[in-house]
This record gives structure tokens, sequence and C-alpha cells, in this order.
């Protein structure tokens, strides 16, 4: 089993504002963060706060520019959407260089392309490829997985997304936008087994969510990547997802602003809840996580998958997503020092 301190790790879009979280807490965790994108302005400006980083630029329509940044590292994390475009690329960079992949993607149809692409020739070559290892698609997909414990299959997955507000960045905006036109300005929910696209105006409900947060308004069938992370490896008919109307509201809005930092760490005051409650046969398990910026916890997010990577603790090769590769459980304590997890089981 190799160790993963001082090892190399390709940040592919470290100068976004995700990128430099990851960046960041790579340094924290004894790994050399190498910087990557297509700017190499923006690369050279970043490697100034980040001292002995190495400065590596590529574009995604340049194979062997791609190749020369993933030359000689451990692993790679893309961070650069829209992922509908970036992401095959980096894949087949990774797989040239036999060395993991993972990206924190939130965009539903470039998840289930990365899954249909590259789920045979990853395997085949005894490749992992994790996507959306990040607050959306990753951690969903780790708490559904937790609570579910013994089960192997659920009749149902609701995970209400709780957040105190949403000031979305730059990329996320670019990537709503490419999914928008992907979907035909369509909704998508996962429903029957499968993605469904549908021209309904969207529903709000209540959702009783843990106190001192309580019952709130939310908007049902606010899709996220975990519609597609659950269900690659959970027998379930339906997920639904749900998001606090206030946060709907903010990302809907044209001018509302990027997130701003208010603490050391560079995170936001944004706080957030995520609940999620698995149903089998008239049983009912629930898990909770708390913390605060979604952007800044997809870092320890995506770079503890790297350090099970590359320490083995893995439980499955090819494209596979954090629930099917990693030990759930063992994965969410692992972040206690960033955010907090609570489960409940009834009846």
């Amino acid at each position: 089993m190799r160790t993963s301190a001082g090892d190399s790790v390709v940040v592919f879009g470290a100068y976004g504002h995700t990128g430099r979280f990851v960046v960041a807490h790579l340094r924290e965790r004894g790994f050399v963060p190498v910087l990557s994108g297509r700017d190499a302005g923006k690369l050279r400006a970043l490697a100034e706060s980040a001292p002995g980083a190495e400065v590596r630029p590529a574009s995604v329509d340049d194979a062997a520019a791609l190749d020369r940044a993933l030359a000689g590292a451990a692993a790679v994390i893309n961070c650069a959407g829209p992922f509908a475009t970036t992401a095959a690329p980096v894949i087949e960079a990774a797989l040239r260089a036999g060395i993991p992949y993972v990206d924190v993607a939130a965009e539903i149809e470039a998840n289930v392309d990365t899954f249909a692409r590259f789920t045979e020739r990853a395997r085949a070559a005894g490749a992992v490829v994790v996507p959306a290892m990040a607050f959306y698609g990753g951690l969903g997909d780790l708490l559904a997985t937790a609570a579910l414990g013994d089960w192997t299959a659920a009749d149902d997955i609701h995970i209400a997304y709780g957040l105190s507000g949403w000031h979305p960045t730059a990329g996320t905006r670019a990537a709503g936008e490419v999914s928008h036109r992907r979907r035909e300005s369509r909704r998508v929910r996962y429903a029957n087994g499968r993605l469904e696209y549908h021209d309904d105006a969207p529903a709000t409900v209540r959702w009783a969510f843990p106190e001192p947060m309580g019952k709130r308004a939310v908007i049902d069938d606010f899709t996220m990547a975990d519609a597609v992370t659950i269900p690659s490896h959970v027998s379930v008919p339906d997920v639904h997802s749900y998001m606090t109307v206030e946060a709907a509201r903010d990302l809907a809005a044209p001018d509302t602003p990027s997130p701003a930092a208010v603490d050391e760490r560079g995170r936001s005051d944004q706080r957030f809840l995520v609940d999620v409650t698995v149903r089998f046969e008239g049983a009912e398990r629930r898990a909770v996580a708390r913390g605060q910026d979604i952007y800044a916890v997809t870092a320890p997010l995506a770079v503890e998958a790297v350090h099970r990577i590359l320490t083995g603790r893995t439980r499955a090769v090819g494209v596979a997503s954090a629930g099917e590769i990693f030990d759930a459980r063992d994965f969410l304590r692992a972040l206690s020092g960033h955010l907090t997890v609570d489960f409940v089981s009834g009846s």
C-alpha cells in the first residue's frame, strides 16, 4: 500500500473558486499541488500564493498539453467547469497517464456522460474515475449510502438541501447554462428507475428539517447530481431532491453576487443542512449533515477521495460514485473537521 504524503496532484482549473479551496486543502494534507488550466496568467498569479506549486498550463483541446500537465502526477482533480466540455478530455488524459481521476461536477448530464462513456474502458484498465466528488453528488451519495446501512435497496430516497442562501460562482452559472441548453429548458427528475425530463412548473412544498431549521418551504424535485450518483449503485426507483426557496431564488437571480469570504479559510457565511431520508419496506433511516460553505466543503471531499484511492481504501474500480467506492460512514467520519453528521433510524 502506497503512501500519499508528498504525492503531486494536478488540479485542473486550479484558479477557479473551488479549485483554490482544493489547492489549499491539498497543501494542508501534505500533497504537492500542480496548478493547471488554460489561463497561464491566472495560474502564475495563484502560484505566488502557493510557494512550491508547479504551474502547467493546458487546455482541453490540446491532448499533448494535458499529457504534459499530468506527467509524473499521482492523481488529477478536475475543478474546471462546464464539465460537459472538460470531463472527457481530462479523463482521457488520466487514462493515458494511468492515474486516478476525480472531479467535482454538479452537472447531471456531464456525470451521465462519464458513466456512459468510460465505465467499460476504465474497468478494463483497472483505472479509478470518481465523478461528482463534491457537495452535490458526492456528499448526498455518501449520506444516503451510510443511512442505508445493511439495506441493499430502497423504495425511495429523499435529499433535502437546507441552504441559508446561495451566492453562485461564475462557474456554477456557466455550468447551469450548459445544462439548461442540453435539457431544452426542461426540468429533470429521477423516477421509475430513470432520469425523466418534464415541462411542468416547479412546485413548492414543505420539508421538516431537523431543528433549529424546522419546517421550511422548498422547491420540489430540484434535482442535483445525486440523481446520477446514488442510482449508479443503489437499487432505487425514485430519488427526490428539494432546495430551500431562498437558495433557489438566489441562484435564479442574475444579480446575486459571488461568495464573499468571512474567515481566514476563505469560506463564506453560507450555512447548509443536508437531510437525507431512505425508505424501505415501511422502515425509514435518516442522515443529516451540517456545515459551512458548499464550495469550501467540496475541497475536503475531493482530497479525501484522492487520499483513499492512493492508499488503497477503495471497494471498486472503473467509474464509481463516492458511495460505491468508499466506506461511506468511515469517509464521513474523516470529514468531522468540516461537517457534522447524525444518523437516525425509525420505523
